[in-house]
């Protein structure tokens, strides 16, 4: 892995370590609320309900959040999200440890927390590229994503320990150290004044992005391949049907979980190669593919571990296509434009997988679970070959020549940087 970007530039340092922490952070509250909640009604229903109120609130404050990175300072915007979550998840530590906590403040507060967060995001994304040298946004984008993926893993494995041996509210109490010590690093570092004019938030503002977005086809390519890959084959619910009736051991259900972060960490830390490729276009397409081949190589599979293996290339494919992806908008999309942009990718990954748990129910209840997973990765491989023969700009892109990424090249060498 080419961990240049962290060697030589301070602030991406600490964005790196800054996102890595909160992201373990919520993770041991993402594993808290859903578990309260079934503790205290007994109803998956109610857990279900808590992804139904954080879905209103992604939405909106997501696309906010985007037209506010592009008017005000993105790291004050950071360190006042900060604050916001740490005294939100506060209310979760001392609800917790309440002798009869309250049901209707876990809702609130999850809304709450969903919303200071999704204003937080765009501008986390969107200062990320001005921490580093242009050359470096690949390298610095794959190590972004180890981060992730290595509080992925490691939140929800603390999450379940301190359930099991110390009880609910010690997760929300090690989330508020976490949002405290991100929101710390935040603060350290050095203001990143925007370059240009810039755009205060309002509905127009945000249409204004949307527009951008869809005429850049190469951009709308990324959001829809994507879009596809999630909808499509995310196989994620289908877990507990394929750990129960198809391998009939339930103590594999943890190995299905932890198979796709598995092969996202290998990916990254292999990352290497990446800055040599050129053509993210054909590269997200053809990572696209293989992750779906690979989730329906997985279903036709005949024993765990066989599946259990391309569960893991897909985790891998997916981070591949994740990158370059993240490559094409960190180094093509305007420093004026790139919190609403952020906000607008925020969402496709968002829903993208919210609804393919959808389809895959659906589709798992009507057929059953191990068709569910086949048909999903064969219809994936599908859509992203028609996006590719329908977006011919995307496919072709070439970061050497396109005149989006020229732009910013030439933008960023003449500021130095």
């Amino acid at each position: 892995m080419d961990a240049s970007p962290l060697r030589e530039h301070r602030d991406f340092r600490l964005l790196f370590v800054a996102g890595t922490v909160f992201l373990f952070g919520s993770m041991v509250t993402y594993v808290a609320i859903p578990y309260q909640v079934y503790e205290l009604t007994g109803s998956n229903l109610m857990v279900g309900l808590v992804g139904l109120v954080e879905l209103v609130p992604l939405i909106v404050f997501g696309l906010w959040g985007g037209a506010m990175a592009d008017h005000f300072d993105r790291r004050k915007l950071l360190i006042v999200a900060g604050v916001a979550q740490s005294g939100f998840v506060a209310v979760l530590a001392l609800n917790a440890f309440l002798g009869d906590p309250q049901l209707w403040v876990i809702f609130v507060v999850a809304a709450l927390l969903t919303s200071a967060g999704a204003l937080q995001r765009p501008s986390r994304e969107a200062l990320m590229p001005r921490t580093v040298e242009h050359h470096q946004i690949a390298a610095a984008q794959a190590l972004t994503s180890f981060g992730g993926q290595m509080g992925m893993l490691a939140g929800p494995l603390l999450g379940g320990l301190l359930i099991a041996y110390v009880g609910i509210g010690w997760c929300f109490v090690v989330d508020v150290v976490g949002l405290a010590v991100a929101t710390g690093m935040y603060l350290v570092m050095r203001s990143y004044p925007h370059l240009g004019r810039t755009t205060p938030p309002s509905i127009a503002s945000i249409v204004e992005g949307m527009r951008y977005g869809v005429r850049r086809r190469d951009l709308l390519g990324t959001y829809l391949v994507d879009i596809a890959a999630m909808f499509l084959a995310v196989p994620v619910v289908l877990f507990p049907a394929l750990a129960a009736e198809v391998y009939r051991d339930p103590e594999l259900l943890g190995l299905l979980y932890a198979a796709g972060t598995l092969g996202a960490l290998i990916a990254t830390l292999t990352s290497g190669w990446i800055g040599q490729v050129h053509l993210h276009g054909r590269a997200i397409v053809i990572a696209a593919a293989v992750y779906g081949a690979c989730i329906a190589l997985a279903g036709l599979a005949p024993s765990f571990w066989l599946a259990f293996a391309f569960f893991t290339l897909a985790g891998a494919a997916d981070m591949v296509s994740a990158i370059f992806r993240g490559t094409v908008w960190n180094q093509t999309i305007p420093e004026q434009m790139r919190g609403r942009l952020a906000g607008i990718e925020m969402l496709s990954y968002s829903l993208g997988p919210r609804m393919g748990q959808v389809r895959g129910g659906f589709v798992a209840d009507l057929w059953n679970p191990r068709g569910a997973v086949v048909s999903g990765g064969v219809a994936c491989v599908v859509g992203v070959g028609l996006t590719a023969l329908w977006l011919r700009d995307f496919w072709s892109y070439d970061a050497r020549t396109d005149a989006h990424a020229t732009a910013e090249r030439e933008a960023r060498a003449s500021r130095g940087r």
